[in-house]
């Protein structure tokens, strides 16, 4: 091995001189930028252009969103072109778990005791006890008459008539009041509840319509998304709002 000689010249009042061997330390390959993935209430994407907008993380020409009435929900998109710094904001109005518990205008099918049960736990959302306790008392002691009619005529030109109708005479109200939020975080809505029967043989079952509450639903989730995009123009007037 051929020696080398390394000539150091010290500052003044330098004394001493560290050297070390080996290969220098690897730097670190730099790593991408977190992606913003962030899913809240229905104002979160305001709240987020509130706090953001002025930062620098992002342009408004940059920037995009997504209106979705049929799930409820809005989605922002920051930095929609550049794959290491897209990230999303998403609003959502929220039902609430006891409305969604009653089932109403969902099709799910209830038994006139397991119904009973349900109405009897949750008194609260009647605008009266006496009221829920009638209800009660009915669907635990259902009482109901079946007729039906049956109609079959066959002519000599081939002309045939076969009619079938069934009558159901029951103990129920045909409708009765809840006072219930259908949002989460919302007032309380009076809606008008109809209970209607499916009947097989000696097998009774209802479902839950209400055709006021599917129009209560969609006024409010209008409202609901129309004050947040209005919200949104006035401090970011330049961002694309697109509707599906």
């Amino acid at each position: 091995m051929q020696n080398e000689k390394m000539v150091i010249n010290l500052a003044p009042g330098q004394n001493e001189i560290i050297l070390r061997e080996g290969a220098a330390p690897k730097v670190l390959d730099p790593k991408a930028p977190v992606k913003i993935n962030i899913e809240g209430i229905i104002t979160a994407p305001y709240e987020f252009l509130n706090k953001r907008i002025n930062a620098g993380q992002f342009e408004q020409k940059d920037c995009h969103i997504i209106v979705n009435r049929e799930e409820i929900k809005i989605s922002l998109v920051v930095n929609e072109s550049d794959e290491y710094k897209r990230g999303v904001v998403v609003g959502k109005l929220q039902y609430h778990p006891k409305f969604i518990e009653f089932g109403i205008n969902t099709g799910k099918v209830w038994s006139p005791t397991e119904l009973g049960l349900f109405v009897k736990m949750n008194r609260a959302f009647f605008g009266d006890k006496g009221t829920n306790m009638e209800l009660v008392s009915k669907l635990m002691n259902f009482t109901a008459t079946v007729n039906h009619q049956i109609e079959r005529e066959v002519q000599e030109n081939g002309n045939r008539k076969d009619n079938f109708a069934q009558t159901v005479n029951s103990n129920l109200p045909k409708v009765f009041n809840l006072n219930i939020p259908i949002f989460k975080g919302g007032k309380p809505e009076s809606l008008e509840v109809e209970t209607f029967a499916k009947i097989d043989g000696r097998e009774v079952a209802f479902v839950l319509l209400s055709p006021g509450a599917q129009a209560t639903i969609e006024e409010l989730r209008d409202k609901a998304i129309d004050e947040q995009l209005e919200a949104i123009k006035q401090i970011a007037p330049e961002i694309a709002i697109i509707e599906v």
